[in-house]
């Protein structure tokens, strides 16, 4: 058994959740699209659920049955009476963000490009990692987690 989508890319959503959140994780629920007549239960269509020590959640919806015209990714963030929605990381809009309202851009920056720079600087610079190992580490055990969760 590989590691499947949830460890190679729902994991990258866990990440940035955690970045976000900038709390520890301390519940972890998820469950895969129940199986019904033309539907199989694989783990491209899920739904997980991570609570924060902060008392935050994040919710990721990673579903492969839409419509191929809806965005790919999206992520929305609500805090403090303000919304953002970022559309395939190339469209993003602000709601109660005083003096901004959206941004686009030409092509699409997911930013790893960014993060191996910002990597080898560090280790240029002797600097500590931008990610620190106890996240990185907290992230794989999650995933690993949540990837289990959805199979069964």
């Amino acid at each position: 058994m590989g590691g499947g989508r949830i460890i190679g890319e729902a994991c990258h959503f866990i990440d940035l959740m955690c970045f976000l959140a900038g709390s520890p994780i301390v519940s972890v629920q998820a469950r895969a699209m129940g199986a019904a007549p033309g539907v199989a239960v694989t783990e491209d269509k899920a739904a997980l659920l991570l609570g924060f020590a902060d008392g935050s959640f994040g919710t990721i919806h990673y579903l492969a049955n839409g419509a191929a015209s809806f965005p790919k990714e999206r992520i929305e963030v609500f805090c403090a009476g303000r919304v953002l929605q970022l559309d395939n990381f190339r469209r993003l809009i602000g709601d109660g963000w005083p003096g901004f309202k959206g941004l686009n851009l030409w092509r699409q920056d997911k930013g790893q490009k960014g993060c191996a720079a910002a990597f080898l600087d560090a280790i240029v610079q002797g600097r500590p990692a931008p990610i620190p190992p106890e996240e990185i580490f907290e992230v794989a055990r999650v995933s690993i987690e949540v990837a289990e969760m959805v199979r069964t």
